[in-house]
């Protein structure tokens, strides 16, 4: 077994075995940007997106529907529609404003504390995934490596000239062929920092989640539009890092997603490209701007690095076809009673008016108002649904993640803890009874009262089955698959105008006991609370200020 087990316990453990460094103090007044920052790179403005015609989210969140839609394979990205997915996604798109139960509230006027609204959910508001754009000549721009600047919606050219072909090599012959047979990718890279001056050692594990979020943003998004994509998680790592001119230990590249871009697929003669000679052999191209860092003091944390160099190792080692299979979701085959489920669907709502208006409760929820059956049956088929589909799974036939759902006040099915099971469309119940007690006493914070949501649906991964699988840069996939359930939770809510929220931090062990999980290998890594808001809340309108 590699550090990613021994990581893993900590942290299902860390509500009653404290992470070191358990003296941290967060110093806000030294934190790092919501962004990087590169004074002296050229930057171009996208084009605007709010002409873009919207499309309804649901084949999005209950897959099928885009699968026939893309099943000529003649789809594809173009300049406004990628511009519309980025701002749709980790763009700016508002200030939040509202009254809510959240420890930042008083900040919020004042513009240096400001929070920007995103239509992607992330760990604690700090955003650390940065984008670039590798174009080649099929793309609208002059071929370049490219920086997405969230806060002025455009492009940063880091570098000039085509790379394409260096980041082709980075994910092997044996990658998926849809990733070879384009030049448009997006390279998505984490700077730690950016979160773990927060998180410390429990950074490593909220960063994987904020990958999966923003992926699974843009497979919805996608989706919606008659597109599909599918993230490489395997991959030469440091070679990637080198091309974007970064250290390792301080931001390394995640994730590569390739773009089909529309008109012909480029002409690509792999063993042509191997042998063409280059006017110096030697030659490497790298990024040169440096993101200038607005913390005097970085700190290290030894978990964070050890996750670092174990996820690195075997990097370019892609999984055997069919090793994810055994780590796969577990049926539910256990007796007990069941609940049938109203069948899943959702309204007409467009994917961008869901991200405009997603967003976290804080204590807004109101029990006086019950949830839905059949709302609460589409947003556990949705969650139920979403899959990373990257290259250990293609076709995104694995189901990692499993959902349970403590109900406190929904139509139709009484107080208690439940397993879901996505093929029959049922709730078996586990724990009968009142939940709102447990939930509360094993939740960390106090910016939701958890007995007010309709209910809270906990996701399971296999996490330590994940890891035998695929070795310790499974961890990536395990906990993205989470923070991908999470975005398709929230963006089912917002369809479905329910409030939603998100939070890791709980006692996770207490919900392995409630849940009978002891035996198992199941890891409950999220809570995610649904309901109906209380009316009319306390807002401010800053866009007509």
């Amino acid at each position: 077994m590699g550090y990613a087990h021994e990581y893993a316990h900590a942290i299902l453990h860390r509500g009653r075995v404290p992470m070191e460094p358990t003296d941290h103090v967060v110093h806000w007044a030294d934190g790092p940007r919501k962004g990087k920052y590169y004074p002296t790179a050229e930057a171009f403005a996208l084009p605007g997106t709010e002409d873009l015609a919207d499309a309804p989210i649901a084949p999005g969140l209950l897959p099928g529907a885009a699968e026939d839609q893309e099943a000529d394979g003649s789809a594809g990205f173009s300049l406004p529609l990628l511009s519309a997915m980025l701002k749709d996604s980790y763009g700016l798109t508002g200030r939040r404003l509202g009254i809510q139960a959240n420890t930042d509230l008083a900040g919020l006027p004042f513009y240096t504390h400001a929070n920007w609204s995103r239509g992607t959910a992330g760990g604690g508001g700090l955003y650390p995934v940065s984008i670039h754009w590798a174009s080649g000549p099929s793309g609208p721009l002059t071929p370049g490596l490219h920086y997405y600047d969230i806060h002025r919606h455009a492009l940063q050219r880091l570098l000039a000239g085509d790379v394409t072909d260096r980041v082709r090599d980075a994910l092997g012959p044996d990658t998926p062929e849809e990733a070879l047979d384009t030049d448009q990718y997006l390279i998505l890279g984490v700077k730690y920092w950016q979160n773990s001056f927060k998180y410390n050692s429990f950074s490593f594990h909220v960063v994987s989640t904020d990958l999966g979020t923003l992926v699974q943003t843009w497979r919805i998004w996608a989706a919606a539009h008659g597109l599909r994509l599918a993230p490489v998680l395997w991959f030469d790592e440091p070679r990637l890092n080198e091309l974007l001119g970064t250290a390792g230990e301080e931001e390394t590249v995640f994730a590569v997603v390739p773009l089909h871009w529309d008109g012909p697929a480029p002409r690509r003669d792999a063993a042509a490209g191997r042998d063409a000679p280059r006017t110096d052999p030697r030659h490497r191209p790298a990024v040169r701007h440096r993101d200038v860092e607005r913390s005097r003091t970085l700190l290290d944390f030894d978990a964070l690095r050890d996750m670092h160099t174990a996820t690195l190792e075997c990097a370019a080692d892609r999984p055997a076809p069919g090793a994810l299979a055994a780590a796969a979701a577990l049926p539910d085959d256990a007796d007990g009673v069941r609940v049938a489920l109203p069948e899943p669907a959702f309204p007409d709502t467009g994917v961008r008016r869901a991200l405009r208006e997603r967003r976290s409760s804080f204590g807004r929820f109101d029990a006086r108002r019950r949830v839905g059956g059949g709302h609460l049956s589409a947003v556990l088929a949705a969650c139920a649904e979403t899959r990373l589909a990257g290259d250990t799974d293609p076709s995104g036939a694995v189901r990692l993640a499993r959902l349970y759902a403590f109900v406190n006040h929904v139509e139709g099915v009484e107080q208690g803890a439940y397993a879901y099971d996505p093929d029959r469309g049922t709730l078996r119940q586990v724990v009968p009874g009142p939940q709102g007690s447990f939930l509360q006493e094993n939740y960390f914070l106090a910016n939701y009262n958890l007995e007010q949501a309709g209910a809270v649906l906990v996701p399971t991964v296999r996490t330590t089955a994940v890891l035998d699988a695929l070795g310790d840069r499974g961890y990536r996939l395990a906990v993205g698959t989470a923070g991908a359930v999470a975005q398709s939770f929230y963006l089912a809510a917002s369809a479905l105008g329910l409030g939603a929220g998100v939070a890791l931090g709980f006692d996770n062990v207490s919900f392995v006991e409630r849940l009978g999980l002891a035996e198992g290998d199941e890891a409950p890594l999220l809570v995610m609370a649904l309901g109906h808001e209380r009316p009319e809340p306390a807002d401010f309108r800053h866009e007509i200020a």
